[in-house]
């Protein structure tokens, strides 16, 4: 069971899961607009069931997983993708804007992962893969909204790991970086009302610049959690993608002195030089 499948990381996830055996459902919150995602899995030569849902509505996720369960009897594993970007750093920032982006990034993950558990602990078996991104491990700038959902939802995984630890239910984390993805051209806001963080919504698409020249193919990720559900030494947290294990690794091995210092940094060229430095990632235009 794949959340957010119409599109991107969903999309590879659910197609390479079916292609590797596995009877996989999709959820889409318009089947009308899963063309693209027919086409691809029907090239595939696979089969991708599709269930209207959305993430973010109660009833929605309700009808969606009683709709599963009927036909399939039970869910193995569900992965939690479906999610939204949101730039804007904090001063600026509705907090409106802070609750949409939890609503769907934390929430929705919450309101599917409670739909499946309690058959998963009657059986003594399942998993449970949240897909977060490594902004769930270092605040990137001027996406205040989408880092805190980000590390909320770590935050509530690494929890519910032990939670579901004697039931025998496998959870996993995925932090992908820099993928090939839809939520990239659609993630252009800069509310930058007062001009006074011209520097960080710069900063900030510039990295994506760099990233999305680079950008890895989201089957890297699908073939990814295809390990981490099948393999016998799973383990919690998998970094994957462009700047996924540097990143993760650079902000561990940093103070956070050096975190600070390097926000306080004037200069574009000088940022981009102490951020190479860092974390081993070339950002410069």
């Amino acid at each position: 069971m794949v959340t957010g499948a119409n599109s991107g990381i969903g999309r590879a996830i659910a197609i390479h899961l079916a292609g590797k055996g596995h009877d996989t459902y999709g959820t889409v919150r318009s089947i009308d607009r899963a063309t693209k995602l027919l086409d691809l899995a029907d090239e595939a030569g696979v089969e991708v069931r599709l269930v209207e849902l959305d993430v973010a509505d109660d009833d929605s996720v309700q009808r969606g997983f009683d709709q599963i369960h009927a036909e399939a009897g039970r869910v193995d594993h569900l992965v939690n993708n479906a999610g939204v970007g949101g730039n804007a750093v904090a001063e600026e920032c509705p907090t409106s804007l802070y609750l949409d982006v939890m609503n769907v990034n934390l929430c929705g993950a919450v309101r599917c992962l409670q739909a499946v558990l309690p058959r998963m602990r009657e059986r003594g078996s399942g998993t449970i893969v949240n897909i977060t991104s490594i902004t769930g491990r270092i605040a990137a700038l001027a996406q205040s909204p989408y880092v805190a959902s980000k590390f909320a939802f770590e935050g509530l995984s690494e929890g519910l790991a032990q939670e579901l630890a004697p039931f025998g239910i496998r959870v996993v984390i995925i932090e992908p970086g820099v993928t090939k993805s839809a939520i990239f051209p659609k993630n252009v806001d800069a509310p930058n009302a007062s001009g006074a963080y011209d520097a960080h919504y710069r900063r900030m698409f510039q990295f994506y610049a760099a990233g999305l020249a680079a950008a890895t193919n989201p089957v890297e990720v699908a073939e990814l959690i295809h390990h981490a559900i099948t393999t016998d030494d799973p383990q919690l947290r998998y970094a994957v993608s462009w700047g996924g294990r540097q990143l993760v690794e650079g902000r561990a091995s940093m103070t956070d002195d050096d975190w600070v210092a390097l926000g306080a940094i004037e200069d574009d060229d000088d940022y981009y030089r102490r951020f190479e430095q860092l974390f081993g990632l070339r950002i410069a235009p």
